[in-house]
């Protein structure tokens, strides 16, 4: 059943998604794009210029606007706060 939930609720590669900040930790923030399925936004992957703590930019349930930027072999969802800012997303 939860892999069938999953593949329900694939991310797409170069969407943009309205998620919530999960988790803090030093090297980024896991972000639940939709319910049970999260990412992580790696530090450098915040903001435009460099970010020396996540907690600059980001705390736990933070509503933020991500980018999917890839998908790894093991399922692992990469997404990016700085290559969504400046974008909407469209309401489908």
């Amino acid at each position: 059943m939860v892999l069938q939930q999953q593949k329900l609720h694939a991310p797409e590669v170069g969407k943009l998604y309205n998620g919530t900040v999960k988790k803090i930790m030093d090297f980024g923030a896991f972000v639940e794009i939709f319910s049970g399925t999260d990412g992580l936004v790696h530090v450098s992957e915040l903001a435009k210029e460099r970010v020396s703590n996540v907690t600059d930019i980001l705390n736990e349930g933070d509503k933020v606007l991500v980018k999917c930027i890839g998908v790894d072999r093991q399922g692992k969802i990469k997404l990016s706060r700085k290559e969504a800012l400046g974008q909407t997303l469209e309401e489908e």
